[in-house]
């Protein structure tokens, strides 16, 4: 029955994906006609106003939205495993917050953009840690716990980033577009730069699947199999850390992505994690490529910024699931819609 569920889920989001980026190409300010796309697509056009907007503006941002969309929602796989909770997503806990005060640091200090990655992989990764320590109770993390160290954890972190943002002067429009997600900063170079800690978290990710279903039946049951449970969820928030960093980096603050899709895809293919990473995150690309669609098309030519339209979204699904969770509902275990 799960196979069946794996071929019909990756049926309808690859179609959704196919229909996404041909609306994508074609949605803009400066209409396209489909015989001139043809040409750009192919080669035979790629000197034109029309041929740039399409490789260095449009292409670009597309696989910038699936790549972003992708590391959220695999690092919100992997964060609700480690803490058995399904709130357990990189911007609701905070560690997006961490993230975003290390990139707004790289910027006041003029670095190349290589280094907000870097930055915000190093302060993402101890507000992990702090998280982690700070919400365990007899062994794991409990949903209150999380959620009041999460919130007093993020507004620290955000008087950090407010004090960079008045320390900027007349650059400060460019962290507060970074607070609300935006794309509009996409290049192939900045892509090429997200491609590479996705690709190593994942594979990470994708070695420890087993170790992952272990971790969702408890601290005791999996020490019992012989897993070293401290380190290795000490490893798996630092690799978490790493994909967070570098998108927060580059896109900004994007929430709910990591809390929304995994759910999404848990019910349709099951908690084992040797199904659920891969389509998770790609689920997540799709899901950003979408709402990236919206932000920029709804209010034509005005852009809405991303992190808007993600939160229209989580919102109400962030707190549904708070009050099921309050219920004694699937927070327990860290699974299962």
């Amino acid at each position: 029955m799960k196979t069946r569920g794996v071929f019909f889920f990756m049926l309808a989001v690859s179609a959704l994906l196919v229909l996404l980026l041909l609306f994508g190409l074609f949605s803009g300010s400066v209409k396209i006609p489909p015989a001139r796309m043809g040409a750009i697509l192919t080669g035979a056009d790629r000197d034109s106003p029309s041929a740039k907007i399409v490789l260095t503006l449009r292409l670009p941002r597309m696989v910038m939205a699936l790549l972003v969309g992708m590391m959220l929602s695999s690092a919100g796989t992997v964060s609700q495993a480690v803490f058995r909770n399904p709130l357990a997503d990189p911007y609701v806990i905070g560690i997006s917050s961490g993230a975003m005060a290390g990139a707004a640091l790289a910027f006041i200090l003029k670095l190349p953009d290589f280094f907000y990655g870097v930055f915000a992989f190093f302060t993402a990764s101890g507000t992990a840690f702090l998280i982690f320590r700070l919400s365990a109770r007899g062994g794991k993390a409990d949903t209150a716990g999380i959620l009041i160290i999460g919130v007093a954890v993020s507004t620290f972190l955000g008087a950090f980033t407010s004090f960079f943002m008045y320390m900027s002067g007349q650059d400060a429009y460019r962290i507060v577009i970074w607070t609300m997600g935006y794309l509009g900063g996409a290049s192939w170079f900045r892509a090429g730069l997200l491609a590479a800690p996705l690709l190593l978290g994942m594979l990470y990710f994708l070695y420890h699947r087993h170790d992952l279903d272990a971790l969702l039946l408890g601290d005791e049951e999996a020490f019992s199999l012989g897993l070293p449970v401290g380190l290795l969820k000490r490893r798996l928030l630092a690799v978490v850390s790493l994909v967070a960093a570098f998108s927060v980096a580059f896109t900004g603050m994007i929430g709910f992505v990591g809390l929304m899709v995994p759910h999404g895809v848990r019910f349709c293919v099951g908690n084992s994690h040797r199904r659920l990473l891969p389509l998770a995150a790609y689920a997540g690309g799709v899901f950003l490529l979408f709402t990236d669609i919206l932000a920029r098309t709804l209010l034509a030519p005005i852009e809405i910024p991303i992190g808007v339209i993600t939160a229209f979204f989580g919102a109400p699904f962030f707190l549904f699931l708070a009050l099921r969770t309050g219920r004694g509902g699937a927070g327990s275990r860290g699974g299962g819609s």
